[in-house]
């Protein structure tokens, strides 16, 4: 193998790790953004739920009232029925009650749908807040390892890009213009291996000129249809 295909090769290696790292890099402030969603998104349900058992609360307590109130003016045309002497009257007075009483048994229904729907909420509002708890109990922990992880990153990019500017000085600079071209456009290599008569960056047939340099190794060659350059395996 040419020493300049050894040399690439070595500086693709670590193009590759920093390819990996600077894409686990750039997902750091994703990750920290979805932790504070989560926070975000688990006290918003509990201060949903906490509102549903609030309402709930306060409708009990209306109806109840709404039921009192009736149900003291049922007591006070009861009180007039039998106080007055005139037919018309009493039987005015008696159909007031009736629909006075008909209010107090909707609302009774409705009482009881409203204690009965609290149950519900009340477990909602605890499973909310358990919730939201452990949530925030384990979101230090969580920005404590994201916090490393981009150190450790940083600092690992830092040593392979001064292991690459190394390395680099040997290379002819033509050489690593090509190579740094291709692999800027390929996004993956610009090195790759002759196999079969097929570049394995593009996996096409190249010409038979190109597979005799590749073989004879004694000059650099390239595949003709993506540029990586070829060696023989």
């Amino acid at each position: 193998m040419l020493p300049q295909i050894e040399s690439l090769l070595v500086v693709q290696d670590r193009d590759h790790q920093l390819q990996t790292l600077t894409k686990e890099l750039e997902k750091v402030p994703r990750d920290a953004a979805a932790i504070k969603e989560r926070v975000m998104q688990a006290n918003a349900e509990f201060t949903t739920a906490k509102e549903n058992v609030q309402q709930n609360e306060l409708a009990v307590k209306k109806i109840d009232l709404d039921r009192k109130t009736r149900t003291t003016t049922i007591d006070k045309l009861t009180v007039q029925q039998f106080e007055t002497s005139k037919p018309d009257e009493f039987a005015a007075l008696g159909a007031e009650i009736t629909r006075y009483t008909d209010m107090v048994s909707e609302l009774e229904t409705q009482e009881l749908e409203c204690m009965e729907k609290s149950d519900g909420l009340t477990t909602a509002l605890k499973a909310a807040e358990e919730k939201l708890n452990v949530v925030k109990a384990g979101m230090p922990a969580e920005v404590k390892a994201l916090t490393e992880k981009k150190g450790n990153l940083t600092t690992r990019i830092a040593e392979l890009t001064a292991e690459r500017t190394n390395l680099i000085k040997d290379i002819e600079s033509g050489t690593l213009a090509i190579y740094d071209r291709v692999f800027a456009k390929k996004g993956n290599s610009a090195v790759s291996p002759l196999s079969e008569n097929q570049c394995g960056g593009c996996h096409m047939k190249v010409i038979a000129d190109t597979i005799s340099r590749t073989i004879q190794e004694k000059e650099l060659s390239q595949c003709e249809n993506c540029g990586c350059f070829l060696y023989s395996v």
